[in-house]
Order: structure tokens, then sequence, then C-alpha cells
């Protein structure tokens, strides 16, 4: 590789605005990577309460569920259930982190949960869906934390890459062929000088 190379000094002042270049984006890029990870230790931190928070809503839901079908019978339940009155959506909007497109989950609901009349179940059957109601928050606090954290593990991982590929690949190639340029140079300078000092002790003679 190195056989190939200029060895002028155009191609030394190209390569060390390359290394000027190529150092300014490492370190660019290393305070990215730190605060990336800054931001996914921060996320890691909630996740793990609040899934906790979640897994224990939803044994609680599925208690009362099951409490509900104890009392209530199967066809009673299928029936009170069929008619949802209670619409749900969910509004999805992206902000940026280090430029890492993260989603923001906002639930919109509206309606009733209980959308039958109370001659024919339980209020177990009214426990269990109003828990359920309140699981939802969690629920997608949840979806929405663990979506950015895999998002910023991806691109946390591109970036360590990019780092590790400049600090030991790129800028020590560089350096290096800085090196050898600057040695064959210097070698050249130097049989310049040698060359006139023989033709000035030729002249002298």
């Amino acid at each position: 590789m190195l056989a190939n190379v200029n060895a002028t000094r155009m191609e030394l002042l190209r390569l060390r605005k390359r290394v000027s270049l190529a150092s300014r984006g490492h370190r660019l890029l290393s305070e990215k990577r730190d605060e990336i990870s800054r931001q996914l230790i921060q996320i890691a931190r909630n996740i793990k309460p609040l899934r906790e928070k979640v897994e224990k809503e939803l044994l609680e839901t599925c208690r009362r569920f099951m409490l509900a079908r104890a009392v209530v019978e199967p066809e009673h339940i299928k029936a009170a259930l069929e008619v949802p009155t209670k619409k749900f959506s969910l509004a999805v909007t992206l902000a940026n982190v280090m430029n890492v497109k993260v989603p923001h989950l906002a639930k919109e609901i509206s309606g009733e949960i209980i959308c039958y009349g109370y001659s024919t179940t339980s209020g177990e059957m009214d426990v269990a869906l109003l828990a359920l109601e309140r699981a939802f928050d969690s629920l997608i606090e949840l979806a929405e934390k663990e979506k950015q954290a895999r998002l910023l593990a991806v691109e946390l991982a591109m970036t360590r890459r990019r780092v590790n590929v400049l600090e030991h690949v790129v800028i020590p190639e560089l350096k290096g062929t800085i090196r050898y340029i600057f040695d064959k140079l210097a070698e050249a300078e130097r049989d310049n000088i040698s060359r006139l000092m023989k033709i000035t002790d030729i002249i002298r003679a």
C-alpha cells in the first residue's frame, strides 16, 4: 500500500487534513456514543420497575377475570363482552435523541369499558375490566421505553463500530502513511544536500 503512495509535500498536506478531519469525527462520535450510553442506562433503570408493575397489574387482572368466570356462566361473559363501547387508539410521535428517531406513545380512549347490564354479571367482572383499563397506561409506557431502548442500543452498536474503525484503523493508517512520506521527503532532502556538497567540492577543486 505504502509503495503506491506519492511521497510529495502536497500529499503530506492532504493526509494531514484527513487526519485532522478523522480526529474531529472520532471526537464527535465518541461524544455521541457516551450520550447514547447515558440515555440507554437511564431508560434501562426505568424499564425494570415498570415491567414489574405491568406484570403485577396483569396478574391482578387475570385473577379478577378468573374469579368472574367462577361465578358467571361462560355464555353470559361472552354476551357481556361481545359489543364493546370503549374505543382505544394509539397516537405515535417521534422525538430526536442523538439523531435517533424514538417513539412517544399516547393513548386516546373514549367510551366506557363496562358495556353490559348488571343482571347477568358479577362485581368481579367490573373490577377485572377496570383493572385492565388501569394497566393500559403502564403497558403503553413500557412498550415506549422498550422500543426506545432497542433503537438506542442499535445506534450505540453502530456508533461504537465507527469509533473503533476510526481509532484503530483509519487514523493509525493515515498517521503511518504520513510518517512514511515524511521519511521519504527527509531522505530525498538528505540526498539533495549530499549532491549539492559534492557539486560544491567539484567546483572548488
